[in-house]
């Protein structure tokens, strides 16, 4: 194995030949145009040669040996593999922004990487772009961008505003977790200011727009192939992704994308069958990465596999698992999404705790909660728990289950899930969090999504308005997407709380501007939700009716 150090112009490099594998491992500083050197880890096949280049932008460690192993086998395919770092973090030189400088600001460093790997003399000049989550958000970045030498993506559980999937989800903030980047950052102390930032911008603003790509696909070009899991909530961005490229995209986006959304977790791993505490069938396992090279074989060098005759939509329809004839657990097709068939179909909370398709009579009605930042209900860790028993959340105090019949037949929600819920507080502030849960005959309540939103955000996140006393306010958003058939015999789950820490971080609730460390003040929030003929809170669920019975 040999092993050398070189210099070309501003770029510094040392590379390894991996005699085994026949692929040549470089460490690259590649220049930026302000001059700041980006970390980049590359991975092409020994010899000479032109090879199209993929490319993965993030900011977590790339110089790890399941990272090698993995671009090592790509590189394997006849491609150049590249994974650079965010400005600032890791190797990379420069100030920490997170996002702020992949995009069409001042600076471009995801155009600039781009436009420096495709004149490169091993390489075709083809740019093809891939990653999950953190490498998702920065390919919709770039695809705005619009660097010429960029061919095509392949997105996997992705965004695209970062006040509204990132770091600002439902209105929360979420201080304790992004504290926690400053270990990513060349420079550690770099995150300090970068949060301050953000703290100066509490609602949707100039500054958050411009890092919103959803306000730019008309600037995005290219095919992707994009891929969301149904136990994320970051489906939505890959879902409104695909939406957004394929129906107002450029000339070479529109009609061209493709979309799939399986049963797992967030991450790049799909092709599994096993998530939580669930094991679907053989099915469900998606193998990524020999999807990604045919997909990547037909579009960087021309290989007529027809994959982009693949069907626009695949999606699977989870059922119950561990049940013989359940429905569902199967992939289907469609033109497009979301589908054309759903009904938007409501389901009523009542005062008994009952979940029915139709609104009380009654004229009065609430269930009265706390929310206590103090002493908040317990959902532990950072990672949604999904696909998980979620019993142990729901006996908590503070937290309102509404509960179906059981079912006489298979009820499927295939679509988005929204919650209209009114509320009265004594506190100026709170958060209302609504989970989706599918009950099994032996009673776990397996967790399938959840979404929150803060309260004083709920007629927009451009401004905050906040609560009065005693006055009962709608506050209406969307939980998420999913593709679920609940089968006979099953109940249908819906979970209301305010609080839920440390994976919600708690809302103080005084209507204070928040800050990044706990306030010195908090206020009890005593909420009422409301559950009468004037005040009906509801959900309503994407029922599909050719294949369902709607719950009476």
């Amino acid at each position: 194995m040999t092993r050398w150090i070189l210099s070309i112009g501003l770029v510094c490099l040392y590379s390894t030949a991996l005699h085994a594998t026949e692929i040549l491992e470089e460490h690259l500083m590649i220049p930026m145009r302000d001059g700041v050197r980006l970390s980049a880890y590359l991975y092409r096949p020994a010899g000479e040669g032109q090879w199209p280049v993929l490319l993965e932008q993030r900011y977590a460690n790339g110089n790890t040996s399941s990272v090698r192993d993995q671009f090592t086998r790509l590189a394997q395919q006849g491609y150049v593999v590249v994974l650079a770092n965010f400005r600032g973090s890791q190797e990379s030189e420069g100030i920490w922004q997170g996002y702020r400088a992949l995009g069409w600001g001042e600076l471009q460093d995801g155009y600039d990487l781009v436009e420096w790997l495709a004149v490169q003399p091993w390489s075709t000049g083809k740019v093809g772009t891939f990653g999950s989550s953190q490498a998702g958000f920065a390919q919709n970045f770039l695809a705005v961008a619009a660097p010429p030498h960029l061919t095509a993506q392949y997105m996997i559980d992705t965004g695209l505003s970062l006040y509204h999937e990132g770091y600002r989800i439902g209105g929360t903030t979420r201080p304790e977790r992004f504290k926690e980047m400053s270990k990513v950052c060349r420079v550690p102390e770099h995150n300090t200011p970068l949060l301050e930032e953000w703290f100066r911008h509490p609602t949707f603003d100039a500054y958050w727009a411009a890092e919103d790509c959803s306000q730019h696909f008309d600037k995005m070009n290219v095919p992707c192939f994009t891929i969301g899991s149904w136990y994320d909530f970051m489906c939505v961005g890959s879902i409104d992704s695909y939406i957004g490229r394929q129906h107002r995209g450029g000339p070479q986006s529109r009609g061209q994308q493709q979309l799939l959304c399986g049963p797992w977790l967030h991450g790049r791993v799909k092709n599994v069958n096993v998530t939580g505490e669930l094991t679907y069938p053989e099915n469900a396992r998606f193998p990524l990465d020999d999807h990604m090279i045919r997909w990547f074989d037909h579009y960087l060098k021309g290989i007529d596999n027809g994959v982009e005759r693949d069907p626009t939509v695949r999606y699977y329809v989870m059922g119950a698992v561990g049940e013989a004839d359940a429905p569902g657990n199967e992939w289907r097709t469609a033109a497009d999404w979301p589908l054309k068939e759903t009904l938007s179909t409501p389901y009523y909370l009542q005062v008994d705790r009952q979940l029915t398709g139709t609104p009380s009579k009654a004229s009065t009605g609430e269930l009265v909660y706390k929310a206590d930042p103090q002493q908040p209900a317990s959902i532990p860790g950072r990672a949604f728990p999904g696909a998980r028993d979620a019993r142990d959340f729901e006996s908590q105090p503070n937290v309102l289950t509404f509960t179906t019949e059981e079912l006489t037949t298979p009820v499927e929600w295939t679509g988005k899930v929204t919650a209209e819920m009114f509320l009265s507080s004594d506190a100026p502030d709170t958060d209302l969090i609504v989970r989706i849960c599918d009950v099994y005959p032996d009673g776990r309540s397996i967790l399938i999504m959840d979404y929150v939103r803060r309260v004083r955000y709920r007629e927009g996140y451009d401004k905050e308005v906040f609560l009065t006393p005693g006055e009962v306010v709608p506050v209406t958003f969307d939980v998420g997407w999913l593709s679920q058939c609940f089968n006979r015999g099953h109940r249908i789950r819906v979970t209301v709380a305010s609080t839920g820490a440390p994976f919600f971080e708690p809302n103080p609730n005084t209507g204070a501007p928040l800050t990044i460390d706990a306030p010195a003040s908090t206020q009890v929030a005593t909420n009422r939700l409301q559950l009468h003929s004037g005040a009906a809170s509801r959900i309503l669920a994407p029922v599909i009716p050719a294949r369902t019975q709607v719950v009476p």
